[in-house]
């Protein structure tokens, strides 16, 4: 039986490492063409894994053409004989740089991806023919650098069904992505203006705004969300915040929080709030959270949401709801872009919405969710380590908190189960403030993630857990 050692894999994750070694030895023919590899079942046994690791390093070696396999039989080396080595470097490095970050790792907590398996196809390609046919003038002529108008009556209607807002498709502009609508944002007040981001937050938030000349305050978050106090102590002027579902924490704005915030808003001419409402739709428990855009009634917020989360990630549609009073004024600084957005995509997703069928596909993504939530919830339950941890804030969006009671830092248990596969991130990573970050936090996505994926993922963590724990495990009484 082939043995190896896991003991210093360096970053890489345990079926990488494993992949390495068996290619290592094909290539040296220490493993002879057509010579039978073990079985997942018997091999992850001798080593000391899980099948899953065996099976990641053989599809990848597969993938590649190093082994092959034979049905009901099992899988043996390739003959590669024929293959020079600066062929061998050549096929790694353009796998390399096809292959995604997250396809390295047994599981990816850090990852907020969405399903793919729920994306509706039969549906999609439907209305896409439609489109084709129902509006060939239009797709030949350019359309309104605020999008197209079908499209933001479908939003607009939508957003007086589902989130209770009253808003002009005048009022909304579609953008590719919330990262260049935010752009625009800029561009808008300019750059002389004070910006406040939450802390923690979404690093690509500031990161956006700064790369575009605004200035950026981080401005910490307490209980209810974002600091007023810290936001007229830093004189903000733009906040930019995520009051029904603020990432990472989780926290949820309280309606208290929510007029102070509108009241700081309406004492200057100046000051506009950003309400970034990236993933409303998945809320788990009651109804969705009223919108500070429903509650204002001084027009100072400007309203961003994005279907990323609800259609899929690579359907690059956002949408930002301006106050009536900004509307002429983006027209005249901005009327020069065009739409980022293809038509084809922006009828398609018109059609998706106008026809009932985004409403269908939220409630499935809900019931979807909601049980992978519950087997992850029921896995961390089950485990050894259920009595060394904490659950946050799992009622809304697609990820939730996991405190830990570990002795070591966040770095080395992210290092730790890094090396395991497993990707992970503390809360700790958001803050900019680091004195009044929260430690042994971890922010669990688990959108991305198969049943299998989870079982695995918590066996290991737990393990890990265990490992750098604070203190011992109650016993078990005996019943």
């Amino acid at each position: 039986m082939l043995t190896y050692s896991f003991a210093d894999i360096g970053s890489d994750a345990l079926y990488e490492h494993l992949y390495k070694c068996l290619k290592a030895d094909i290539i040296s023919r220490k493993i002879k063409p057509g010579e039978k590899l073990p079985s997942k079942r018997s091999f992850a046994k001798n080593l000391g894994i899980s099948v899953i690791t065996i099976e990641n390093a053989y599809e990848q070696l597969m993938s590649e053409g190093y082994i092959y396999s034979i049905a009901k039989k099992g899988f043996f080396v390739a003959d590669i004989s024929s293959v020079s080595s600066k062929k061998q470097i050549l096929v790694d490095r353009e796998n390399l740089s096809m292959t995604s970050d997250e396809e390295r790792y047994l599981a990816d907590f850090s990852s907020n991806r969405i399903s793919n398996k729920q994306f509706p196809f039969t549906v999609w390609a439907k209305l896409l023919r439609e489109c084709l046919l129902d509006y060939q003038e239009e797709l030949l002529v350019k359309p309104p650098s605020g999008g197209a108008l079908v499209l933001r009556k479908a939003i607009a209607k939508h957003l007086h069904d589902f989130r209770n807002m009253n808003v002009d498709p005048e009022q909304i502009i579609i953008g590719a992505g919330t990262e260049y609508l935010y752009g625009q944002i800029v561009q808008l007040f300019g750059q002389d203006k004070v910006y406040g981001v939450e802390d923690p937050g979404f690093p690509k938030t500031a990161q956006v705004y700064q790369v575009n000349g605004a200035k950026v305050k981080y401005i910490s978050l307490d209980e209810e969300g974002i600091c007023v106090e810290e936001l007229i102590k830093e004189k903000v002027q733009v906040a930019h915040t995520s009051p029904s579902h603020q990432f990472p924490t989780g926290r949820i704005t309280p309606i208290s929080r929510r007029y102070e915030l509108l009241g700081w808003a309406s004492k200057r001419e100046e000051r506009y709030i950003i309400e970034d409402d990236y993933d409303s739709e998945f809320r788990m428990v009651g109804k969705p959270i009223p919108t500070l855009q429903s509650i204002d009634v001084n027009e100072k917020v400007i309203y961003l949401n994005t279907f990323s989360k609800s259609i899929s990630n690579t359907v690059r549609i956002s949408y930002m709801v301006l106050p009536k009073h900004l509307v002429d004024l983006y027209y005249k600084k901005l009327y020069f872009y065009s739409c980022p957005v293809p038509s084809i995509v922006q009828l398609t997703v018109a059609k998706f919405i106008g026809e009932g069928y985004f409403e269908k596909h939220i409630n499935r993504l809900r019931t979807f969710y909601r049980k992978q939530r519950d087997i992850l919830l029921q896995e961390i339950q089950d485990s050894k380590m259920s009595s060394l941890v904490k659950i946050r804030e799992a009622d809304a969006g697609l990820h939730f908190l996991l405190a830990l009671s570990i002795s070591c830092t966040d770095d080395e248990f992210v290092g730790a189960m890094e090396r395991q596969g497993i990707r992970l991130r503390a809360v700790s990573e958001y803050y900019q403030n680091r004195e009044s970050m929260s430690t042994h936090t971890f922010v669990i996505n688990y959108s991305s993630l198969t049943e299998e994926q989870i079982k695995v993922a918590v066996q290991i963590m737990s393990k890990e857990v265990l490992l750098h724990t604070k203190k011992s495990i109650p016993k078990k009484s005996k019943k």
